[in-house]
């Protein structure tokens, strides 16, 4: 066993006395050693449950066996930390915790990890690290939260409870209409309830074969994801004793899948930048025009919030994303022939698979779209690229051009759309808040859900170098590549200038001729670094483009 470096021979005495500290008995160190990453704290309403995850993992290594031992991984709650200086600290935790992990993992020589991530940058970093050390894991995430529901009887999410706010600010809701929001959206813990950043990620590692069929969207607060939780400890005992790793598992035909089920669930543009982040820990690269290419041959199955009115708890009760990925493999779209945290095939994991719900989970011959729910444009003001959340977007929005409205931050653009100086037809363009100039890649959902909230959401498009919650919905195109504090096109807008936005022609451009365009680079400066000290500093130095997954270098 790999933990018999810790534990074996006389050499390890020294080892074995502080396991001992422990309270660990020499029959427990016999076994299999299994770490137990378990996200939970009390600031994050998806993983205030972890805890009760995390026994029900550890409850499951020992009915099979193994010996767990846990220990933690941080995570930031993206709702709380949206709309100040806490978002530029999002993304960059996604790395904190694939670093802290391995560290965690190689230090202490485990035998196999059971993952416990829930929210957005969680999951991907940690399956990064998984990558990373390569050792047997499984994930079992905490769970999706349930819908609330409106005085009314109306349901509602988070993303309704940002569009409130903007439709107070446009008269619409009065302080007692906002507090009805407040009170109603977030009913339970867990992941925020939509197909948001989260839940995509979740679905995502259950479609890529790291987690059990459920792990993405069995509600955090039913008792099935207990018994979800004490299978995957189970499970995890599997793998270690086939030596199944997981790039066994996430092999490039994987990802393909996961790109596949990303574009026919509708998930969150952030998906752009994890999945690409994941695949280079892996030694695989993902590249933008891929997913254009996926998105062209996948229809679009769902539209869960906040491109619909149905949430995880209805997918769930359709068949989940087994159900989709069968709807997919009656196309042929999916490499079924990939091993899985199951220790057996995507096929074998597909066998007597039901959609449940087809007006949940749309048919294959009658899907939403033809193409998928992320498409990536390119154009003169996005060289390398910028994605959309093409099945979030209006009709009316799908074809734009308009003048552009520009702002060098976040808290600019907020300021003029809450005192009204956007109107319909404007063009939204907010720059310095790429994943260097930021520096962080912020999250702009305050900015999109006051445009939807005042009623501009079928008229007014935003452009951003930064990147979006996976709440937002509208015409809200994201990491444009390169970003403005490398010099890329769009620092070189002016206010008025025309935009031109297809998104069904994948393209995007900036209506100044080239010479004028030549002109303005000659002339711009890099404006000072917003942070110059601490973690965002060394991290500013260290990222890539988006374009990259903004992965460290």
């Amino acid at each position: 066993m790999r933990s018999d470096h810790v534990k074996k021979g006389v050499p390890t005495a020294p080892n074995r006395s502080l396991f001992y500290a422990l309270g660990y008995t020499k029959e427990e160190l016999e076994r299999p050693l299994i770490g137990v990453v378990c996200s939970y704290n009390e600031i994050v309403p998806g993983h205030m449950n972890l805890d009760k995850i995390a026994e029900a993992v550890k409850a499951g290594v020992r009915a099979a066996g193994g010996t767990p031992i846990e220990f933690p991984a941080i995570a930031v709650c993206d709702g709380i930390a949206m709309g100040h200086v806490g978002m530029k600290y999002s993304l960059v935790t996604r790395d904190l915790i694939a670093d802290s992990t391995e560290a965690m993992a190689m230090a202490h020589q485990f035998d196999g990890l059971v993952m416990i991530p829930n929210c957005d940058k969680n999951v991907p970093g940690l399956l990064m690290a998984a990558a990373r050390v390569n050792i047997p894991t499984i994930f079992c995430s905490g769970g999706p939260m349930l819908a609330g529901r409106l005085n009314d009887g109306r349901r509602t999410c988070l993303s309704h409870m940002f569009e409130a706010v903007g439709g107070y600010y446009a008269g619409k809701l009065d302080e007692a209409g906002v507090e009805e929001y407040e009170n109603a959206a977030c009913p339970t813990c867990g992941s925020c309830s939509g197909m948001y950043t989260a839940n995509s990620m979740n679905c995502l590692a259950e479609a890529i074969g790291m987690g059990l069929r459920g792990n993405g969207t069995i509600p955090a607060v039913w008792s099935a994801r207990l018994r979800l939780a004490k299978h995957a400890g189970m499970q995890i005992m599997e793998l270690v004793k086939k030596d199944i790793k997981p790039r066994d598992i996430m092999t490039e035909a994987a990802f393909h899948n996961a790109e596949t089920v990303d574009m026919a669930l509708g998930c969150s543009t952030n998906t752009m930048l994890h999945l690409p982040a994941i695949a280079h820990e892996c030694g695989i690269e993902l590249d933008l025009d891929m997913s254009n290419e996926i998105s062209s041959k996948t229809p679009n199955l769902c539209h869960l919030a906040p491109a619909g009115d149905t949430y995880m708890e209805d997918l769930e009760g359709a068949g989940g994303v087994h159900a989709v990925m069968m709807e997919l493999n009656k196309k042929g779209l999916l490499d079924t022939s990939v091993l899985t945290c199951t220790g057996k095939t995507l096929a074998e994991n597909l066998e007597g698979v039901v959609n449940r719900d087809h007006s949940l989970i749309r048919p294959i011959d009658d899907p939403y779209s033809p193409d998928g729910g992320i498409a990536v444009l390119k154009g003169n003001l996005a060289p390398e690229g910028c994605v959309v959340k093409r099945s979030a977007v209006a009709p009316e929005m799908m074809r734009h051009q308009g003048p552009a409205r520009v702002f060098n931050s976040e808290e600019e653009a907020i300021e003029a759309i809450y005192a009204g100086k956007i109107v319909a037809g404007d063009v939204v363009v907010i720059r310095y808040e790429g994943p260097k100039g930021g520096p962080g890649m912020r999250e702009m959902l305050n900015p999109t859900s006051a445009i939807c909230g005042m009623g501009l959401g079928e008229s007014v498009a935003l452009i951003t170098d930064g990147r979006f919650s996976g709440a937002t919905r509208g015409a809200s195109i994201g990491h444009v590549c390169p970003e403005a504090a490398q010099g890329g096109p769009i620092a070189f807008v002016e206010e008025g200038d025309q935009i031109s936005i297809d998104i069904p022609a994948c393209k995007i451009e900036l209506l100044v001729d080239k010479d004028t365009l030549a002109a303005r680079k000659a002339a711009w400066v890099c404006p000072e670094p917003k942070i110059k000290t601490g973690y965002l500093a060394r991290y500013a130095k260290l990222v890539t483009s988006a374009a990259r997954g903004a992965v460290l270098e």
